[in-house]
């Protein structure tokens, strides 16, 4: 006697036709922590030696909209300008004496990102999905005066991942993505310092470039 072979139902699909809308919008909110690759020189400042760090992060808060364009059942063209609230805590410490100086450099950066979306397969009520682009960015929170001071403009590159989550009403899309910025931001003109024994923390420096890891949750 053949046993009676069953297969498994597939579970009733919310939204089935959203991802077939040839535009969409929505908004994002999260979290992000923002970090700087520094780069050492070494050089002394009247017989000093200063070396630069970030010992911690600290949680930003990231708020966007979403703009979707469709491009096949798999692929689509994304535009997300995004406000990043945060800052760097860096600590400096000199080389012979153990001395510290921590100074906090806040940037508000507004980025805008243009990626590309690479959806699987939809399974049920779950879709996951790669993102990669390339971006600029604005700091809108750059304050000068402070003795660590960052260039206003950026650009980079960002990859992630996430998951779209099929809801009755809307897709709640838990995304994970890490920026790389391409551009040296220290700025080396620091004219705008009042007391030159500030300079010394600048010229300890040859270069910054920026990180920013971001968990969002999209509600589309």
């Amino acid at each position: 006697m053949v046993p009676e072979m069953t297969a498994q139902k597939e579970r009733v699909k919310n939204q089935p036709y959203a991802d077939l809308k040839p535009f969409h919008l929505g908004f994002h909110v999260g979290l992000h922590a923002q970090d700087l690759i520094l780069t050492n020189t070494g050089i002394s400042s009247d017989g000093e030696i200063w070396f630069a760090e970030i010992p911690s992060y600290s949680p930003g808060f990231s708020v966007g909209i979403i703009g979707d364009m469709l491009l096949n059942p798999y692929f689509n063209l994304r535009f997300t300008p995004t406000v990043h609230f945060g800052d760097k805590n860096v600590t400096f410490r000199e080389y012979e004496t153990g001395e510290e100086f921590s100074t906090s450099v806040r940037s508000n950066y507004f980025m805008l990102p243009l990626d590309l979306k690479f959806s699987a397969v939809r399974l049920n009520n779950y879709r996951p999905y790669l993102i990669g682009g390339a971006y600029t960015s604005f700091d809108l929170g750059r304050k000068k005066g402070n003795p660590l001071l960052m260039k206003g403009m950026d650009y980079g590159l960002s990859i992630g991942l996430g998951c779209d989550i099929y809801l009755p009403f809307f897709k709640l899309c838990p995304e994970i993505r890490l920026c790389f910025g391409l551009k040296d931001l220290l700025e080396k003109d620091r004219s705008d310092l009042i007391d030159p024994q500030e300079w010394k923390y600048s010229n300890s420096l040859s270069k910054a470039t920026s990180r920013m890891i971001v968990f969002t949750f999209n509600f589309e």
